[in-house]
């Protein structure tokens, strides 16, 4: 199982990015994904997850009504739209799997295929 994040950039606050997540070595209709952020000295923190059917979405709080997980099975790839960003926003993003069937509510732990990451900086 490998991912791989993509699309990061320098955005100004109240901008858009389409972050991509790339998937090899899977079935994707088996496998959750989830979008994690992490600035230095905190936890990663899970902001996005849709599950393996994709019939279910979650969102943290702090980015709901503003983010968008969806997948394309076709080009294997999951993208997060990210609209209105704000400067809180600024972080490496990463995105992850548990196992087989695993649950979007998996512990971190449970998580891998990380892959190295994507910076997106929210910033005037």
């Amino acid at each position: 199982v490998q991912l791989q994040a993509s699309g990061g950039g320098l955005v100004q606050p109240g901008g858009s990015l389409r972050l991509s997540c790339a998937a090899s070595g899977f079935d994707l209709e088996s496998y959750a994904v989830a979008f994690f952020r992490q600035t230095p000295g905190k936890e990663r923190e899970k902001v996005s997850c849709i599950s393996y059917s994709g019939s279910t979405t979650t969102y943290a709080e702090s980015v709901k009504g503003r983010f968008t997980v969806s997948r394309d099975d076709v080009k294997s790839t999951y993208y997060l739209q990210m609209n209105n960003l704000k400067p809180e926003d600024t972080a490496v993003y990463y995105c992850a799997t548990p196992v087989k069937y695993g649950s979007c509510h998996a512990r971190l732990f449970e998580f891998s295929g990380w892959g190295q990451g994507t910076q997106v900086t929210v910033s005037s």
